[in-house]
């Protein structure tokens, strides 16, 4: 025996966005492209040159900022888990590069000396002779 189909129920449907609801997403997301942006703007310039500190600095305050302002816009206003999660682990990365740009001010002529000692590198042991003069050139390493 086999039982008739039933009628088909209502079909689950987004919701309509009001214009202010489709506005509010849009500015979301481009202030979520410029945070992804600076941050990846700030890791790729300090890998550049460390002469370039002063930028990455720069750009990676302007990632804290923007990050603090997208976290308090997904909270409010609950839009995307999405960037939410992106907002939490962009602001990860740019506390990693506050400590690097703390590390590498404090240690800037060392850091800068080893960076045009891996340039002019050719070969694995130049490289590792570049790790050892690092290393001897750093205070309390020795």
């Amino acid at each position: 025996m086999t039982t008739p189909p039933e009628p088909a129920g209502q079909q689950r449907t987004k919701p309509q966005l009001s214009e202010a609801a489709k506005t509010s997403l849009s500015k979301t997301r481009n202030l979520f492209r410029i945070f992804i942006l600076t941050v990846l703007g700030a890791f790729f310039v300090y890998q550049l040159d460390v002469s370039y500190l002063w930028l990455t600095g720069i750009l990676t305050a302007a990632s804290f900022v923007l990050g603090i302002m997208l976290l308090v816009r997904s909270a409010k206003l609950k839009e995307s888990r999405l960037v939410l999660f992106g907002t939490i682990a962009g602001l990860v990365v740019s506390l990693i590069m506050l400590l690097v740009i703390l590390a590498s001010a404090v240690f800037f002529s060392q850091v800068q000396e080893f960076q045009a000692c891996q340039r002019e590198a050719l070969t694995d042991q130049a490289m590792s002779n570049c790790r050892v003069q690092l290393e001897q050139s750093m205070p309390g390493l020795r």
